[in-house]
């Protein structure tokens, strides 16, 4: 079917591929100040849109609309019809807590009352 339409047509019908898969998703990643949405997720990694960056590598953090999901690391990106495709090594859940550096015991109080 695409030998059939002109290149106009098909440029215009990716830009409105694109802006659909944009809309439908809420995650995004950041890397350093800047801010991408991701247009799919993938097993190994996801795909950003290939005009807004061109080339990504090392740690970044994933966010589903306002939560923050994962924190990744990039090993390698290439550029496959108009998408970036970022492959991870790891990606690590975030969490709104501090680590713990020991072992909590099921029945230990959950807080301490002061003394008056």
């Amino acid at each position: 079917m695409s030998d059939f339409l002109s290149r106009e047509i098909r440029a215009e019908m990716e830009a409105a591929r694109k802006q659909a898969l944009k809309k439908r998703t809420r995650m995004t990643i950041t890397a350093g100040e800047e801010t991408y949405p991701v247009l799919r997720m993938l097993p190994d990694g996801f795909t950003l849109d290939a005009e807004e960056v061109d080339h990504l590598r090392g740690i970044v953090d994933l966010y589903d609309g306002a939560r923050h999901r994962w924190q990744c690391l990039i090993i390698a990106s290439e550029i496959v019809d108009g998408e970036l495709i970022c492959t991870l090594k790891w990606h690590t859940a975030a969490s709104d807590r501090p680590a713990l550096d020991y072992v909590r015991e099921d029945e230990a109080p959950v807080g301490y009352l002061a003394r008056h």
